[in-house]
This record gives C-alpha cells, structure tokens and sequence, in this order.
C-alpha cells in the first residue's frame, strides 16, 4: 500500500514513477470498481476551496503528483525525493503496458478528432490492444444515456477506463461511477490531444525544471495567462504558510 502525506489540504501519494506503475496495475488486477486522480496544482487550490472536491481527491484509490510544483512540494515539505507523473508520460506507458499484458482500454472524453487519432495510432503501433472510444457531448447525458453508457462499458469489461473531461469534471464522474463501473478509472484529460499529436509538448529540459507551463502560456497566452499568474502566486503563498506553521 502506497502512503498519502498532505500537502494544503490535499493528501497524495508519494513513490517512484515505478513503483506507481506497478501500483495502478495491481488496483486493476483486484478487478475492484477504482479511480485514480493525477493532482496538479490547479487541483490542489480547487480543493482548497471546495471539500466536495478535496473529498473525491483524498478517497481516490491513488492521488499522484502530476506537475513538477507538486513533486517538489512534497520533496522539500517532507525531505524526500519525489518523481513527477505527468499524465502525458503515463498514458503512453500504460498504453505499452496494456499492450504486453493484453489489457484493455476504454477511452471516455475528448474529441472525436483526438479520440480518431488515438486509435488510429494504438492500432498501428499495437494491433492487438483491444479499446473502445467514446466523446461524450457537451452536456449533461440524462439519466437513460448514462445508464446506457455504464452498460456499454461493463459489457466491454475494459481493465481501465481513462478519462478525459477536464478538472474538475473527470474527477467528479469517476467518484460518481465509483461502484458502478467496473474498471479501474484514470483521469488523464490533457494528455489525450498530445498522446493524438494535436498538440506538442515543451521540450524535456523545460519539463525537468518545472518550466511547462511557460512553453504552454507561449502556445495559449491569451486563455492561460491569467490563470496561471493567479494560480502560481495563490499556491506560492499557500505554500509558503504551510511551510511555515509546518501544517501537516
């Protein structure tokens, strides 16, 4: 059992990339209605502010630090060495994995223009890794539509569903389905469009030094100046008050 230690409000795991790894893929094993959450710092400041949140959160069956922010929130809060999971390093690894182990995937979210891409890239690179796609549309499904989508989903008894509607959203529709669907659920909503090569990603040195948010502001400065000027200064100050009353 992988440990949690809190960080503001928030409590994550802590392990390697590895160890993490293998952990997503023994929850999956024990064939146990699951979901995980990658925790990056606009999850941790929602949290702050919203308990429901923070509740489906610290419930999760895993919470990883996903942003190199978190990482180093725990490395310096509680003197260890923690890895980044970024969710665009995770997906192509689980993807791989899935594919040795003749796992299945069913993907929930996105685009049908990110989801096509994803496909068709799976079936070229792995023919035989069996998934199932579905983009949901851009509204509340009624109480029929899900019905119908939980069923369609457990007939395919995929071993993981990754989801894909945006924070908090994703978050949200795992705990919901918690218990209903049978699978084990990720919530991997930003590395759908790079894993289907509609976007690119910051370079590895940037990524490494905390530094992908300046190469994403660069690709959409208009959308994400604002929130990440206000975000980075909140978790900076919330931090900052943490370390100090040395909150645990």
């Amino acid at each position: 059992m992988i440990k949690k230690l809190k960080v503001l409000d928030t409590l994550v795991n802590f392990a390697s990339f590895n160890d993490f790894l293998k952990e997503i893929f023994s929850i999956s094993e024990k064939l146990e209605s699951s979901y995980i959450c990658l925790c990056n710092v606009h999850m941790l400041l929602e949290a702050k502010k919203d308990l429901e949140f923070c509740n489906i959160l610290n419930n999760a069956n895993l919470t990883l630090p996903d942003g190199m922010p978190v990482a180093k929130a725990l490395s310096w809060k509680y003197n260890i060495l923690q890895d980044r999971v970024s969710g665009m390093d995770l997906l192509p690894l689980l993807i791989e994995e899935c594919s040795k182990l003749k796992k299945s995937i069913y993907f929930y979210g996105s685009t049908d223009e990110a989801l096509d891409s994803i496909k068709k890239r799976i079936y070229s690179k792995y023919p035989s890794l069996e998934i199932k796609i579905y983009s949901p549309p851009f509204r509340l499904l009624s109480e029929k539509e899900e019905q119908e989508r939980i069923k369609e989903i457990n007939q395919f008894n995929p071993d993981f569903v990754f989801v894909a509607l945006g924070c908090p959203k994703q978050e949200k529709w795992m705990e919901k389905h918690k218990g209903k669907i049978n699978s084990c659920m990720i919530g991997l909503g930003g590395a759908f469009p790079v894993y289907a090569g509609l976007q690119t990603r910051a370079p590895k040195w940037m990524c490494d030094n905390s530094l992908e948010w300046i190469y994403r502001l660069k690709l959409e400065p208009r959308r994400l100046f604002a929130r990440y000027f206000r975000t980075n200064i909140k978790f900076l100050y919330y931090i900052c008050i943490d370390f100090l009353t040395n909150k645990n």
